[in-house]
């Protein structure tokens, strides 16, 4: 049999570093990854609580302005502070966002309805809403 086809020698030791140190960079950048991503997944969470409390205050103003038993005060009302947790008063882990409602009136009948919620470090989202008076919303009935 010749020597050539039964090479039995094993790894030698550059081989074994170079494939630790290949190893090792791997392992650096997916560790550089991390943070970029709690960064991310932060933000994310940052964003929809905010869209939540976004949605809220606007579906709030609408239900009263649509019932013509309700006066309407135009106007810029905030900043209120609203907490993640939905309570008065902060929880551990809670963020503390700012609202500030702004309500115009555009006709008649018919006003608009800008919600911004911020929080710290970020320019936050806006949510804007036109909203007409309707009769069939009368509640109680006759005012």
């Amino acid at each position: 049999m010749s020597d050539l086809t039964s090479n039995k020698r094993g790894l030698g030791l550059l081989e074994v570093v170079i494939a630790i140190f290949i190893t090792a960079v791997a392992v650096m950048a997916i560790f550089s990854l991390v943070a970029p991503s709690w960064r991310t997944t932060s933000r994310s969470d940052h964003l929809g609580r905010a869209a939540n409390i976004m949605r809220d205050q606007i579906q709030m103003q609408e239900t009263l302005i649509t019932n013509p038993c309700n006066a309407v005060a135009a106007g810029v009302t905030g900043p209120l502070v609203v907490f993640s947790s939905g309570g008065a008063a902060a929880q551990p882990g809670d963020i503390q966002f700012s609202v500030t409602r702004t309500i115009t009136q555009i006709a008649a009948n018919a006003w608009r309805v800008t919600v911004r919620v911020t929080w710290p470090g970020s320019a936050g989202v806006v949510g804007t809403l036109e909203v007409n008076r309707q009769n069939d919303y009368e509640f109680p009935l006759g005012c």
